[in-house]
């Protein structure tokens, strides 16, 4: 009996090899293939239809014209004809038909009053790759570690001034835009204090200082740092102690760069966000918001933070329409990804958000300033859940005190900027 369910098993177990070798030389789901080639089939015929439909349109409109000008260029044709036969013209003959010739051509160059018209939104149907499997959600100690600062608000170099944007290298070392102290400021990992590497010089505008700096970002490629000057409507880039405007006369906050070293600006004034060239000495283009103040889809009321993902979406926290919106590269408009459900502390709203950061598994990371509390989002989803704070405003390790910047280490650890406690927090990763 044993030997008989052997063979069982050693069957049963040859006949799944076979299965497992027949998905190494084919591991594709032929049934979720087949869909994909059936939309695209039926998205060419749409677009092919629509383009011919078009074609036929235009020769169609455009014939009439055409007959038109062919007439009057006959009548003119036989007037030349007529006038050259009786041998009898002058000059003022010879201007008139170069005139009516011209008059004729400009009008066949001017064919048709037609024109073509993009329109944003798609007539083909969007398909994605949604899938079941859930991926694992990081979760974070709940009582932070002062990394940074966290004696009291002040100038000394173990202290802050409300502090705003941050960002962490890979050494573990966090620079921070220390907003009062018009100062940048490098808090190597585990340093008592930190070191001033951009202003420090007091408030001002000359190129050796800040006014009221709100973000900096690293510049791996070039060895600088770039800071969002917003007192002096400038990003200024830094390298040790020389400096240079990248954009002038821009009422600044949040910095990005993407991998392609495109620099992205939000202007909170104008409420959108720009991308730019390094080098080119320009404010680049829109390619967020830029159409005024409001709370429409293509609107932004007070961008502050941003964040660039793989393939060039805009992340903006529209901090006055407590929201964060998503704008895909070329979109006309954004959608909404968190928040949007007015200003409130419920789980399916935001209160003034700043930092935003968005993981490998697209799970949106925002700063929900006045909640006190960091809060994660999938696009998506109604409701985010709070991955940090959300015990109330206060000084404690398991507090925030409308905390503002947001950034990860290389380990996946969180550094949130304690804006009102003047210190930076690091969570530490649960594995």
């Amino acid at each position: 009996m044993l030997n008989e369910e052997l063979n069982h098993i050693i069957n049963d177990y040859d006949q799944f090899k076979q299965r497992i070798n027949e998905q190494k030389q084919n591991p594709f789901n032929l049934s979720l293939i087949e869909q994909i080639n059936r939309w695209e089939i039926s998205s060419i015929e749409k677009i092919q239809q629509k383009a011919k439909d078009y074609r036929e349109y235009i020769i169609k409109s455009s014939q009439p014209f055409i007959n038109d000008v062919e007439m009057k260029f006959k009548d003119l044709r036989e007037q030349i004809r007529q006038i050259h036969q009786e041998n009898e013209f002058n000059e003022i003959n010879l201007n008139y038909f170069r005139n009516q010739l011209m008059d004729i051509t400009k009008e066949l160059n001017n064919s048709t009053n037609l024109s073509i018209q993009q329109d944003s939104q798609s007539f083909i149907n969007e398909i994605s790759i949604i899938s079941s499997k859930k991926s694992k959600l990081n979760k974070w100690k709940q009582n932070a570690i002062t990394v940074a600062a966290g004696n009291g608000k002040g100038p000394e170099l173990n202290q802050l001034n409300n502090p705003n944007g941050l960002s962490v290298n890979g050494k573990k070392n966090i620079f921070i835009a220390d907003f009062w102290n018009h100062r940048i400021v490098e808090w190597k990992y585990n340093a008592k204090k930190g070191q001033i590497i951009a202003g420090g010089n007091g408030k001002g505008n000359r190129m050796d200082q800040l006014n009221n700096p709100t973000d900096v970002i690293i510049d791996q490629q070039n060895h600088s740092i770039i800071i969002s000057d917003q007192g002096n409507r400038r990003v200024i880039q830094w390298f040790n102690q020389n400096q240079q405007i990248l954009i002038e006369n821009i009422h600044c906050y949040g910095l990005a760069m993407d991998k392609n070293g495109f620099l992205y600006v939000s202007d909170w004034n104008k409420n959108e966000v720009r991308r730019c060239k390094i080098g080119e000495n320009n404010k680049g283009i829109i390619v967020a918001g830029g159409n005024g103040k409001g709370d429409k889809l293509n609107q932004l009321n007070n961008p502050t933070f941003i964040f660039i993902d793989e393939d060039q979406s805009v992340y903006v926290s529209d901090k006055d329409n407590h929201r964060v919106m998503k704008w895909t590269k070329d979109a006309k408009e954004g959608r909404i990804v968190a928040g949007g459900n007015g200003n409130g502390r419920n789980l399916n709203q935001l209160s003034a958000p700043r930092g935003v950061i968005v993981d490998h598994s697209n799970q949106i990371y925002v700063v929900d300033c006045e909640n006190d509390r960091v809060m994660r989002w999938c696009e998506g989803k109604e409701e985010g859940e709070i991955v940090i704070g959300g015990n109330g405003k206060g000084d404690q390790s398991n507090q925030l005190n409308c905390p503002r910047g947001l950034s990860f280490d290389d380990e996946g650890n969180l550094y949130v900027v304690d804006w009102g406690n003047y210190r930076i927090e690091k969570f530490e990763i649960t594995l």
